[in-house]
């Protein structure tokens, strides 16, 4: 892998100079990662300039774990001498020794107060804002990355499928949701991508639902999102179920529509196929049928190093689709008082000749009566 990751900071490395900038700084967590390999917390990435080597800068408070990744054994690790130095500010005291003229560093990230240290430590570095760069090198996956995401969906697919065998009336979406992170745990993640939403009843069908103490009553619609974060990449999967009797016609109604409209989304998924587009074949389903007005804002997201990167696949969005690109596809419908469906997966964008988009979240799409 040190390879990878070499060839990684040199394309970074590549667009700083074509920039103008003669040295990277990286600060986002995710992006330290992508670069380096591991991110400890509070480590920054310092591309240097000239003869000065890349460098991962910690902080003496850093405690080495697992789930932070391991830092590429070819890059030189310094350690802060003292405690509470600040990374950023040691990395820019670096770049100021060295005579370079110009830091290139994510503003996006940075703290007003981080921004201010590194004007005080080195007054004459022209900063650049590395604005996105090193998200848009992220949005193609490796197939390396699409490995982990694929072991991630499968123990997504495992805690999941291990609930719906469970008794379900009674229980609270607390609980549910506690019990599916630590399923999760126990099939080998690092950890839930995020926090993991149950919604029952009246709260079912919306979008990243805080769980409460309701209980789980017979007739509800119950939708489920959760994910598994593996060796740092974070997938997604959505289900809506009913609950200890046959669906009612208004159930099965509205869940036949939003499949509909997912199956038109994931059958959008290919190369070259604008963002915007996706959006438009799974939301035009559901505007069809009167749901327009109340959507979520996007079908759809990129996912990798954290749950939500780019692209977006929204009405707006700017841009085209590339082969190995991870995506969500996510429509669903919430009525107000009495609930809804949501339906997400995470697929690999792939061309017709390789087979089409790469379905990596497989449990059942029937709607089932659990």
């Amino acid at each position: 892998m040190s390879e990878v990751y070499a060839v990684r900071r040199g394309r970074l490395r590549d667009r700083c100079a074509a920039a103008g900038s003669a040295a990277a700084l990286v600060s986002s967590p995710a992006n330290v990662r992508y670069l380096a390999g591991g991110a400890p917390p509070g480590a920054v990435l310092l591309l240097g300039p000239g003869e000065v080597d890349d460098v991962l800068l910690c902080p003496r408070t850093s405690v080495a774990d697992p789930a932070d990744g391991r830092p590429d054994e070819s890059l030189r690790v310094t350690v802060l001498p003292m405690p509470g130095g600040d990374t950023v500010v040691a990395a820019a005291g670096l770049v100021a020794a060295s005579g370079a003229q110009s830091l290139a560093v994510e503003e996006h990230h940075l703290t007003v107060t981080r921004h201010r240290a590194l004007g005080s430590v080195a007054p004459r570095l022209l900063l650049h804002d590395l604005a996105g760069a090193v998200e848009q090198l992220r949005i193609v996956k490796g197939e390396e990355e699409i490995a982990s995401l694929r072991t991630a969906a499968e123990i997504t697919d495992q805690a999941l499928g291990e609930l719906l065998e469970s008794i379900l009336v009674g229980r609270t979406e607390r609980h549910l949701a506690l019990e599916l992170e630590r399923r999760l745990v126990d099939h080998g993640s690092d950890g839930p991508a995020f926090v993991t939403s149950v919604a029952t009843g009246p709260n079912s069908g919306q979008g990243r639902h805080r769980p409460s103490d309701r209980r789980v009553e017979e007739g509800d619609f119950l939708s489920v999102c959760l994910g598994a974060n593996y060796r740092g990449y974070r997938c997604e999967i959505g289900r809506t179920f009913v609950i200890g009797s046959t669906p009612a016609d208004w159930q099965i109604e509205l869940y036949d529509l939003v499949f509909a409209a997912q199956r038109a989304g994931r059958e959008a998924l290919a190369p070259g196929v604008a963002y915007r587009e996706v959006d438009r074949a799974a939301r035009q389903v559901l505007d069809a049928a009167g749901y327009g007005e109340n959507l979520p804002a996007r079908t759809g997201h990129g996912v990798g190093l954290e749950i939500e990167e780019d692209p977006e696949l929204a009405p707006a969005a700017m841009g085209k689709l590339d082969a190995c690109v991870p995506v969500t596809v996510e429509p669903g419908v919430h009525l107000p008082g009495r609930g809804g469906v949501r339906i997400d997966d995470t697929l690999v964008v792939r061309p017709e000749a390789d087979g089409g988009p790469e379905l990596l979240t497989i449990t059942t799409k029937e709607l089932l009566a659990l």
